[in-house]
């Protein structure tokens, strides 16, 4: 068997740091009024700096096996240590675009660019924070399926368990994020919803939830915000605090880590800012994020988007409908290796009719104009999410059969001089968001002129979304069906941007 080399592996990189670091009360002597404020922001706030260490020259990097664990260490050209550290479990690392990659322990963070990406690499295959192999592998199988939710549009969720998985999800979430920055409609909207009320932003406090990469910071900056508190979580706020540090907007725009409902935001605000919208408007239950950061917005402050409209309409297509049962065909197998699956077909059928199907359609399939439920972000509470009925009564504009109800969404932004619209249906540009169709178990039969009534009934589960059950009847002849579906379990039927 081939030993493993005892000697350091050596790579030659440039070095950025992070270091979390409190603000000094010495660089505040101002006013007595001022004076007290320093010492309350001091007493709950920390910030994190950026700083170039080597950023000029390439520095050595060591990676030595050491006796009980690896060792990290960064050498100058004298080869006097610059920075030392032992890997272990507690440390947190992942890649960063094709060629750096993070390193964090405590409240320290090493930002190592390579000279290539095939440098990278070796150091990342030869990076381990514990002798099985078995972890290591978890970790690439890890980043396997991570990259998969990224194509379907789901971000993962760092594990709350230390261990390597941690470390793949991050490039996860910066590819998730590299997604939403390219979607020149989701963009546009909000920067042209925001400039366009430019007066209801400058020299005003704004608070950013779930602010991702922190574009709507910046543009809440640009139309000339004083403050800007942007709150996400790790592992992104890191990445998002760079991106401050090298916009140099470190004095106007301040990331919060953690969640809104686990920080505190130092100032009542004068306007909310975020996109909290998922398929169907509410999936991955952003919104409640959402209407929770009100209890920090003045009286008669903004909030965009301000209110959302969900839209549903009964739709016939029957091409969906067999292609759908055609997906459980596989199950009526009687002679699959010597085994008969036949027994599992309806219970496949179950759990397939139970998936929303989020694509696209042409208008011409729905049955009947659209009818909305409305929510006024303004004036909504958190609770009114968990339990919502919308009732609906359609007259047929056609004869035929409707396979289901279909979905989409639209949300406004109100500001002082202008109303911008951000629209998922059918009739617009297609979105990220796509539109949702929900399947009845049984077609019903309708005539022109006919009405199908009927409720939606959403449920939050505790699976960051809904549980979605639907009732209808042609109230003609008496025919109903209905369907329970998991909206946090989508069938992806049209390849994702």
């Amino acid at each position: 068997m081939e030993e493993k080399s005892e000697e350091p592996m050596a790579f030659s990189v440039r070095v950025f740091t992070l270091q979390e670091e409190v603000r000094a009360e010495e660089e505040h002597m101002e006013t007595p009024e001022e004076e007290v404020q320093v010492q309350e922001e001091v007493s709950r706030e920390q910030e994190v700096s950026v700083c170039r260490q080597g950023a000029e020259q390439e520095l050595t990097l060591l990676l030595s096996p050491g006796l009980e664990a690896q060792q990290l260490t960064v050498q100058d050209a004298n080869r006097a240590s610059v920075f030392h550290l032992t890997v272990s479990k507690e440390m947190d690392c992942c890649q960063v675009g094709g060629q750096s990659f993070l390193v964090t322990v405590g409240k320290q963070s090493l930002l190592l660019q390579f000279t290539t990406p095939t440098d990278m690499k070796n150091f990342q295959r030869l990076l381990k924070r514990g002798d099985d192999e078995d972890t290591r592998k978890g970790c690439t199988e890890e980043d396997e399926r991570g990259n998969k939710d990224v194509e379907r549009g789901q971000t993962r969720h760092p594990s709350t368990e230390n261990g390597p998985t941690q470390d793949y999800q991050f490039h996860s979430c910066l590819s998730q994020h590299q997604n939403l920055l390219q979607d020149y409609l989701r963009i546009t909207t909000y920067q042209r919803a925001i400039l366009l009320n430019e007066s209801d932003f400058r020299d005003k406090v704004v608070l950013d939830v779930c602010c991702g990469s922190g574009i709507l910071s910046f543009f809440a900056v640009q139309a000339g915000a004083t403050r800007v508190y942007a709150v996400e979580s790790n592992p992104m706020a890191k990445y998002t605090q760079i991106l401050v540090q090298n916009n140099c907007l470190s004095e106007r725009i301040r990331v919060l880590e953690g969640k809104v409902e686990e920080v505190s935001c130092p100032d009542i605000v004068d306007v909310i800012v975020s996109e909290p919208m998922g398929y169907m408007l509410l999936n991955l239950k952003l919104m409640e994020s959402f209407l929770h950061a009100k209890k920090w917005l003045r009286p008669n402050g903004l909030m965009f988007p301000s209110y959302g409209d969900i839209h549903l309409a009964p739709f016939s297509d029957e091409q969906l409908y067999f292609e759908h049962y055609a997906r459980a065909s596989f199950w009526q197998q009687r002679g699959f290796y010597g085994v008969n699956l036949s027994a599992l077909h309806s219970a496949t059928m179950e759990e397939f009719f139970r998936q929303p199907i989020v694509d696209s359609f042409d208008v011409q399939i729905l049955m009947a104009r659209s009818v909305k439920h409305c929510i006024n972000f303004m004036e909504a509470k958190e609770e009114d999410l968990h339990r919502m009925e919308i009732p609906f009564v359609f007259t047929l504009l056609q004869s035929g059969l409707v396979h289901g109800l279909a979905f989409w969404f639209d949300v406004a932004y109100i500001g002082s001089k202008s109303t911008v619209w951000l629209s998922t249906a059918p009739t617009e540009p297609l979105t990220r968001w796509y539109q949702v169709r929900c399947l009845l178990q049984t077609p019903l039969f309708g005539k022109l002129g006919q009405t199908l009534s009927g409720t939606v009934l959403l449920v939050a589960n505790d699976r960051q979304s809904y549980d979605i059950n639907i009732t209808a009847t042609v109230d003609q002849s008496g025919f109903r069906s209905g369907n329970v579906l998991d909206l946090k379990d989508p069938f992806f039927r049209t390849p994702f941007c």
